[in-house]
């Protein structure tokens, strides 16, 4: 049955996900609260290590929680849900392509959600940048005299680092990845 409810969770996020792995991030921390698969704290963590492998973001992260929740099973059966609505909406849009590939309200259907989309990876990327800068364990009693507590100083001159670096030399973005991973283990230790 908690195969079944993975599925149906990721079939959701499949389903209503426009625009690619980061509009999942949304759905992504509504689970965290929901159910015990991963944690909110997790997540920047899950975003990291699904950006550095091969495949889409989303699918990393559904096998990733599946994994979590029921070992290869789950992760089969989450990438399975995350999937199944895109193969569903293909299938059928190749069956009335032509007879609406030049309808002026299926123009404006897309036209009205680039923006939403746009809106939702604004929403999802300023998440995870807060998330990665600002120890956000206790945010709520942020005061300007504990303001420093809140802040990760190393996190901070890492990013700032990085979008100089980034924008100077045109490097491959793995070497960033790997780059930043390193640094991460040194700050760890």
């Amino acid at each position: 049955m908690s195969l079944l409810i993975l599925i149906f969770e990721f079939f959701k996020i499949g389903l209503f996900s426009i625009g690619g792995g980061l509009a999942t991030l949304p759905f992504l921390y509504r689970l965290a609260d929901k159910y015990p698969w991963f944690s909110a704290k997790q997540i920047p963590d899950m975003i990291a290590v699904s950006e550095s492998t091969p495949g889409p973001l989303g699918i990393n992260m559904a096998t990733y929680t599946g994994f979590q929740h029921s070992g290869v099973i789950g992760s089969i059966a989450a990438t399975f849900g995350l999937v199944l609505p895109s193969v569903i909406i293909i299938i059928l849009i190749s069956k009335v392509l032509e007879k609406f590939r030049s309808n002026k309200y299926v123009e404006y259907a897309f036209y009205g959600l680039r923006p939403a989309v746009m809106g939702l990876i604004a929403a999802a990327g300023f998440g995870v940048l807060i998330g990665a800068l600002f120890h956000s364990a206790a945010l709520s009693d942020l005061t300007l005299s504990n303001l420093g507590s809140y802040i990760g100083i190393e996190e901070c001159i890492l990013f700032v680092v990085l979008l100089f670096v980034t924008n100077k030399w045109k490097k491959h973005p793995i070497f960033y990845i790997v780059l930043s991973a390193i640094v991460g283990i040194v700050f760890a230790l």
